[in-house]
């Protein structure tokens, strides 16, 4: 289960020698205080270097994931995020699976206003899959629902898949 601490001092991962989970670990997710809980914001993590594996094949995917939020009362502790991401390095897992699975323990960690992840996997076989979702609670329930009808309604011009 995702720690969320309520003192910035008590992090595990930021300051320590870095240990890297060798399989999925959603334990190393850490959050602290939301420093500026009166105003709304946007935060945006970008990943171009997460892997995982083909559940079926074993196989590595690569895939650049997104990963942006309206923070509430907490954020989430960089470092210990890029560890989370790292551990679904050897982590068996189809491309839709991951992207539900990160989103579903940040929201369990963090309990934003709002939530998206986006993986752009690289192709295998000849095709490339670009799995999303959101979460909006409260007020940015409509956001959500718009985000999610529009998210792709200009997409970017691909150059490396």
């Amino acid at each position: 289960m995702p720690k969320s601490n309520s003192n910035p001092n008590t992090l595990k991962a930021l300051g320590a020698p870095t240990t890297y989970a060798h399989n999925y670990n959603p334990n190393v997710l850490e959050a602290i205080p939301n420093p500026h809980i009166d105003t709304t914001y946007f935060v945006k993590f970008n990943c171009p270097e997460f892997t995982s594996l083909c559940p079926i094949t074993g196989q590595p995917d690569f895939a650049t994931i997104y990963i942006s939020y309206i923070p509430h009362k907490r954020i989430v502790e960089s470092k210990s995020l890029k560890l989370y991401l790292f551990s679904f390095r050897n982590h068996g897992a189809f491309h839709e699976d991951c992207i539900n699975i990160i989103a579903k323990d940040l929201i369990k960690l963090l309990e934003p206003h709002y939530l998206e992840v986006w993986g752009k996997f690289l192709p295998r076989g000849g095709l490339s899959l670009d799995p999303y979702v959101n979460y909006g609670k409260g007020s940015y329930e409509q956001m959500a629902r718009n985000r999610l009808e529009n998210h792709d309604m200009y997409p970017e011009t691909i150059h490396n898949r």
